[in-house]
């Protein structure tokens, strides 16, 4: 499974301001639920926000990739944000600025998040690719860095 596969240009936000990784995490999860992605936003940011509490999903290169599986979520998406500035994104210090949020059905949460996860995962260790989400000047741009 590619990321290009589940996210879609409506899905994408580039520079918005937010406050808190909260702010980032209800921004994305509104842009997902208006596309009928999920069907319930407060059950599935439950469950992005019990992960966040196992371990920060910052993975460096200021790059965060919060994630929840969910019976809120009707189809597996992923969103895409950056931010005009870095945030603290665990509240030790982890930096995040460019934000994939996952969203899969509980009853596909076996390989489908984990497929998800390793396809951005060997995009993201290649400086071009991230400093191509940095630079793209429209959701399209997003999405033809995503195709290379």
């Amino acid at each position: 499974m590619e990321v290009r596969d589940v996210i879609d240009r409506e899905a994408i936000q580039l520079d918005i301001s937010v406050q808190s990784r909260e702010d980032v995490l209800q921004r994305m999860a509104g842009q997902l639920e208006a596309s009928g992605v999920l069907k319930d936003k407060e059950a599935y940011l439950e469950a992005v926000r019990a992960r966040e509490e196992q371990g920060t999903t910052a993975i460096g290169f200021d790059v965060a990739i919060p994630h929840g599986k969910s019976e809120g979520v009707a189809r597996s998406a992923v969103a895409f944000a950056r931010l005009p500035e870095s945030i603290d994104w665990s509240g030790s210090g982890d930096e995040a600025r460019l934000i994939f949020l996952i969203a899969v059905p509980k009853e596909q949460a076996g390989n489908e998040h984990l497929q998800i996860l390793a396809a951005l995962s060997r995009k993201l260790m290649h400086e071009d690719f991230r400093e191509k989400l940095s630079s793209a000047g429209s959701p399209e741009e997003v999405l033809q860095a995503l195709d290379a």
